[in-house]
């Protein structure tokens, strides 16, 4: 847990201390104000949706394949059937996960890149490739495999940030992702992807 948790606390730390040194709100962060919250809301439970059907029915099985690998996910393995982690995994998937981690990377990192790099579209693409490819290595406990979901998957919330214009976007679709995961897990265990 401490391989992705502790850098995203600090990351997130570092923007709060980068916010109040610059006298910046957090919408400097990409925090903005839906016009109508609740369709972001739902909008992002349905891209969940689909995008773990996507990542099941072809992502998966595709990075399966190509490295002969399978992502590792025994850290998980206890959740199976097990309640109480289960609620104790989908609090910490909208804390830790969703919000931190999306604050941290498509928030903080994307930004401050950004304002190295300059704010053009190569730069933005650069951006996103950066932190998305730092976040992947944040998930090494499951393998190579993992790494490179999860920095496809950050490429896809950095799109969702910028396409929806607010960082809830993100956020949200990143929680939903993850409480869908952990529930097929404690019903189902690991899915390796349909073939």
């Amino acid at each position: 847990m401490a391989d992705w948790f502790i850098p995203s606390v600090v990351l997130v730390g570092m923007a709060a201390v980068s916010l109040a040194v610059r006298r910046q709100g957090p919408s400097s962060l990409g925090f903005h104000r839906s016009a109508n919250p609740w369709r972001l809301v739902g909008q992002m439970a349905g891209f969940a949706i689909a995008w773990t059907l996507l990542n099941v029915a072809l992502l998966i099985p595709v990075v399966n394949h190509l490295s002969g690998q399978r992502q590792d996910v025994s850290g998980f393995a206890d959740l199976q059937g097990d309640v109480g982690l289960l609620l104790l995994y989908v609090c910490a998937a909208w804390v830790v996960a969703a919000f931190c981690e999306e604050v941290a990377f498509r928030g903080y990192l994307v930004t401050r890149l950004t304002d190295v790099l300059g704010h053009g579209r190569p730069s933005l693409v650069t951006a996103v490739a950066v932190s998305s490819v730092l976040f992947g290595l944040l998930h090494t406990e499951q393998g190579w495999v993992g790494v490179v979901l999860s920095a496809f998957g950050a490429a896809v919330f950095s799109v969702l940030r910028f396409r929806c214009r607010t960082l809830w976007a993100p956020i949200l679709a990143h929680g939903f992702d993850d409480t869908i995961g952990f529930v097929w897990f404690f019903f189902f265990g690991p899915a390796y992807g349909l073939w």
